[in-house]
């Protein structure tokens, strides 16, 4: 059974009560900025074992009739593709998955704000247009030169002055966004300008995960953000306003650091004077408060460093100018002495592959057991690990057969023949599918499918770059994977 080390029940509670008593303080409209993923924050679950993907939706359930959600996104990430990684889609696309997930919750999405727009961004003017089709309210923000630092010019008309401003109908207004540098504390500080304008009393609150600002500096959660984040080339830092205000250390990252004279300008103008003293005040995270076993969260978070390491070199050997985010990873890993074999399914795929001299891959079960897979004639390595675990969980003896070979020639038949693929071994979408059809007469291969829900959670490491189905399947499976950056086949098309 995976261990946990987060109570999530008394997070929801406590971070319920800490929002309630922002909105209180300010007793007008609160905006506020919701950092990292609002649905679901794999990062999260993984550095913070216990804490539900969902847990930031089922918090503002239990205050629905005062929530209405702004979405934002940059419009440099729409003209990029940008990708979330761990969903395996584009920032535009998961605005819209975010508009469906939250509406299916009952919590109001009002607008969708495009940030950093411009109409010679032609991919963000279509983007526009689509989101407008199907009846939402996009709002343009604009792009502020000096920001964040030439505060005179970004509180003017010139700067905050120029951004559209959104209509709100409720008292609390969450910002989110599809992943970090999409423009939502810019966008808070554009609506306190505007409404200070219209005589509109509000105020701004920071809900962050990461890093956690009552954990050390370099405790592995906070570390593991960094990782997280290497690409926006993030910065954990002891915020020296608390320090200088209170006389204690607390942890923040350096753009909110940097941005806070630009909102205390804000506060100082629209109210004489500032509610906040730091960065770390603006924060109501509770997340410090709820790790139950502080041991399970530092090693979760080690193994998060090393699967951020092994996807940069991935992604690097796809093509992805990331140099700077894999050397930047590297360093926290030297830092902190870790090596790639620290993964354990890491070193058990490589010592198989070396001895089989086919590509493998290797899943830790959350019992700890280790189950390894290599491509065959009728699968590929990731295919065959997937029945041998389910076999290993369901105690199915190895030598069953759970599909027939008979079962599986068919299926590739139609692969090569029919549907031009160049890889006879069935992928494990196909595999599932194949098992689900034996299920019907086999109760083996029955019990192998009650197995599924086990694997969320487990660790999985190929020795070569898994095919985009492969990985997608994982995904949906809650599967942890990484791979080696080597390619299996040689085929232009197939790296692809």
């Amino acid at each position: 059974m995976l261990k946990k080390g987060f109570d999530n029940s008394k997070y929801l509670r406590l971070q319920s009560q800490k929002i309630e008593e922002r909105i209180a303080e300010f007793g007008g409209k609160l905006y506020m900025e919701f950092g990292g993923k609002l649905f679901d924050d794999y990062h999260a679950s993984r550095v913070l074992p216990g804490f539900e993907p969902d847990s930031k939706v089922k918090m503002l359930m239990t205050m629905k009739d005062k929530v209405e959600v702004v979405i934002v996104i940059n419009a440099v990430d729409i003209a990029k593709n940008k990708l979330r990684s761990d969903i395996g889609i584009t920032y535009d696309e998961d605005v819209l998955r975010l508009v469906d997930v939250l509406g299916q919750s009952s919590l109001y999405v009002g607008s969708v704000v495009i940030s950093q727009y411009s109409e010679e961004n032609t991919m963000a003017v279509k983007f526009e247009k689509r989101l407008e089709s199907i009846g939402l309210k996009v709002y343009r923000h604009y792009n502020i030169e000096g920001y964040p630092f030439n505060v005179a010019h970004i509180v003017s008309e010139q700067g905050l002055g120029r951004n559209q401003y959104i209509e709100t109908s409720r008292q609390l207004v969450v910002v989110t966004a599809p992943g970090p540098g999409s423009g939502k504390m810019a966008t808070c500080l554009s609506q306190l300008y505007h409404d200070g304008k219209r005589g509109i009393k509000s105020g701004y609150a920071k809900y962050e995960t990461f890093p956690v600002w009552n954990l050390p500096l370099n405790h592995p959660v906070n570390v593991a953000y960094e990782a997280a984040t290497a690409d926006l080339n993030d910065v954990n830092m002891i915020d020296p306003w608390h320090l200088q205000s209170y006389g204690e250390s607390t942890v923040n990252y350096n753009r909110d650091i940097e941005v806070f004279p630009v909102l205390n300008n804000i506060f100082q103008q629209l109210l004489g004077t500032s509610p906040y003293k730091s960065p770390t005040d603006m924060g109501v995270n509770m997340a410090g408060f709820c790790i139950s076993d502080d041991e399970v969260c530092r090693e979760a978070s080690y193994q998060e460093i090393i699967r951020r390491y092994l996807q940069a070199l991935v992604a690097n050997r796809k093509g992805a100018d990331n140099v700077a985010e894999v050397e930047k990873i590297k360093l926290i890993m030297s830092t902190h002495n870790l090596k790639v074999t620290d993964r354990p399914v890491v070193t058990s795929a490589l010592n198989y592959n070396a001895k089989c001299g086919v590509p493998v891959a290797s899943m830790q079960l959350n019992d700890g057991r280790i189950v390894t897979g290599r491509t065959s004639d009728l699968l590929g390595c990731a295919s065959s690990m997937l029945l041998n675990a389910l076999k290993t969980l369901a105690d199915i003896p190895d030598d069953v057969k759970l599909i027939a070979p008979t079962a599986i020639e068919p299926i590739q038949k139609l692969k090569t023949e029919s549907l031009g693929d160049f890889t006879p071994q069935l992928h494990t979408d196909e595999v599932l599918i194949a098992l689900s059809v034996s299920a019907a007469e086999s109760k083996q291969a029955q019990l192998a499918l009650q197995q599924l829900p086990k694997l969320r959670g487990c660790q999985v490491h190929s020795t070569y770059i898994l095919p985009h189905v492969d990985e997608r399947i994982f995904r949906k499976l809650g599967i942890n994977a990484t791979s080696e950056a080597v390619y299996a086949t040689k085929r232009v098309y197939y790296n692809r």
